[in-house]
């Protein structure tokens, strides 16, 4: 009898908890956004605008990286959960897969603009001039041998001039994002792979193997030249600054705001300008996105609203608010394009989504 009255007892308490928990959930009034450190200042900028100009309150921004901010945002539908996260590379399928098994079937996609992938030196350091094919060859786990045959061995590479005997004397040492950034897929896509497939022979691999290729091309060294600095910028910054000789790798956007400290290389003949990443002449830039539930939408209030105000004209058009804070701004006619799928919440196709 009062095993049974003690189970009952914990079993009312267990409901009253959870109903509490689902009640204290349902009650958010604010939108939360988690997600990429590179799209984290613009979406700041637009959650404080949005809090300070609307009745509704001011969301609560999270920089988690963008793999794990599409973690949290694919856990699940409901006022527990993420509404938004933000994202300096596309959605993956597989991603698209998890959140459609965890609930998570109309996402709302989000252009916001481009941005660049720089790597950057302190200002009192000398000015640096590289080639992806140097980027590969500098930081890839594997390299094509030195003695010319079309074999792979561990990279041997200690200074820049071993890489290129143009390049200084210096041991390579550069400070990136982990793998959870999106910034560190973007630079592995265009900056790894830029190098890697000047190589015609693991070019050719691509055919064959899709996977090895993607293994050779996309895979940093883990022998200290390259050293994972977490997803805070702020952080490279302050350590380029203590050490001339070390490069760093983050967006764009944030060289711009940190002018004062770091400058950006000239990466295959071109330097990343607000002009020539618009442009596209950059070689290492990037489209920046952002995702909504659409299942939250009338649930926790103001994210309709909120979208609306990041994709109106005043905050990434041409003169927004968000160009000031070093977003490259997208073609007018896409703009036009992205702000009405804001407008009337359409929802991503998975099969779009390769």
């Amino acid at each position: 009898m009062k095993k049974s009255i003690l189970k009952l007892t914990l079993s009312t308490a267990l409901l009253v908890a959870t109903a509490a928990n689902v009640q204290a959930a349902e009650s958010r009034d604010y939108i939360s956004v988690v997600g990429s450190s590179t799209v984290y200042p613009f979406s700041t900028v637009v959650a404080e605008q949005f809090g300070k100009t609307t009745d509704f309150k001011t969301p609560k921004v999270e920089s988690t990286g963008s793999g794990g901010g599409l973690k949290l945002f694919c856990a699940g539908v409901g006022t527990n959960t993420a509404d938004i996260t933000n994202s300096s590379r596309r959605i993956k399928a597989s991603e698209v897969k998890m959140c459609a098994e965890n609930g998570v079937e109309e996402i709302i996609e989000i252009k916001v603009g481009y941005d660049g992938i720089v790597l950057a030196n302190a200002n009192s350091a000398p000015d640096f001039e590289i080639s992806r094919k140097d980027i590969f060859l500098a930081l890839a786990k594997q390299v094509p041998n030195p003695d010319g045959t079309e074999t792979l061995v561990e990279n041997p590479y200690e200074t820049w001039k071993d890489v290129n005997s143009t390049l200084p004397n210096t041991k390579i040492e550069v400070l990136g994002p982990p793998p959870t950034s999106g910034t560190r897929d973007a630079f592995a896509e265009l900056a790894l792979e830029g190098g890697c497939k000047k190589f015609a022979w693991i070019a050719a691999i691509k055919k064959t193997d899709k996977n090895k290729y993607k293994a050779v091309c996309h895979s940093v060294r883990e022998d200290g030249a390259y050293v994972e600095a977490g997803e805070n910028d702020n952080l490279i910054v302050q350590k380029l600054e203590a050490n001339p000789a070390a490069l760093g790798i983050f967006g764009f956007s944030f060289l711009d705001q940190n002018a004062d400290k770091v400058k950006g290389s000239l990466i295959d003949g071109v330097e990343p300008s607000f002009e020539d990443i618009a442009s596209g002449e950059y070689p290492v830039s990037r489209s920046l996105f952002f995702y909504a539930k659409k299942a939250h939408v009338g649930i926790v209030p103001g994210i309709a609203e909120f979208l609306q105000e990041f994709t109106s004209e005043k905050a990434w058009g041409e003169e927004g608010y968000l160009s000031e804070k070093g977003l490259i701004p997208m073609p007018a006619y896409e703009r036009g394009y992205v702000a009405a799928t804001a407008k009337y919440l359409g929802a991503l196709d998975p099969q779009e989504i390769k």
